[in-house]
């Protein structure tokens, strides 16, 4: 394994994050940038090697606020773009941010046929 020695400002983008005060997703994006250095350790996979895709809404910003590459989908099919990105490029970690309208209501039949997977 590599010793990459990442920490989480390395995935820390110089965006402004714009979600209301008190917004569940501050604690998700906190945690998700703390536990990034482990994962590309644990993972061997270097920080280039990342990916998120989001579909749309507050929730979907989360790309902004990551030193990653980001891919904003279409409403309700960020899943379904994931599973491309990952056929694509095997090598790519590959992540989804999505919210409950976007992944559950009209993206629910891929989120379904992506745990299927």
């Amino acid at each position: 394994m590599a010793d990459y020695k990442y920490t989480p400002a390395d995935f820390k983008s110089d965006q402004e994050v714009r979600w209301c005060p008190g917004c569940g997703d501050h604690a998700i994006l906190n945690a998700v940038q703390r536990a990034l250095p482990e994962v590309a350790d644990r993972t061997d996979t270097p920080h280039n090697l990342f990916t998120f895709v989001s579909g749309i809404g507050c929730s979907s910003r989360f790309i902004y606020y990551m030193k990653t590459f980001g891919f904003h989908s279409v409403h309700g099919r960020a899943n379904a773009v994931a599973t491309g990105v990952k056929v694509a490029n095997p090598r790519l970690n590959v992540w989804v941010t999505t919210g409950d309208g976007d992944s559950l209501a009209i993206g629910g039949n891929h989120f379904i046929h992506a745990i299927r997977r």
